[in-house]
């Protein structure tokens, strides 16, 4: 995989990602149903980022090595990052993330 194309899928599938994450969001808030911001994005971007560049792989005929499952895994993480930017939802996971640890000790 190229640079070139991870920027674009990684680009496509942020702003899908954080659109239909926005989608979920305002359905769960007419049902009036409690959710999690940043696990609606993480199941988006797992689903928006690992099957567009499965997509993208199958379209483009690009082999499925290695190095491309890499960067698959990646294209997820990347995408979940990219659709959570905005501060509500970052702060909400450092404030889960602190939580946890406090329910550790």
């Amino acid at each position: 995989m190229t640079i070139t194309l991870f920027i674009s899928i990684f680009t496509v599938g942020a702003m899908v990602s954080g659109l239909l994450t926005e989608a979920i969001k305002k359905a769960y808030q007419n049902a009036n149903k409690d959710y999690s911001a940043n696990v609606i994005a993480l199941v988006d971007a797992v689903v928006v980022g690992g099957l567009g560049t499965t997509c993208a792989y199958m379209l483009l005929g690009i082999p499925w090595t290695v190095n491309n499952i890499i960067c698959l895994f990646l294209m997820i993480v990347v995408v979940w990052v990219g659709s959570m930017i905005g501060y509500d939802k970052i702060m909400q996971l450092l404030n889960q993330l602190g939580n946890i640890r406090e329910d550790k000790s």
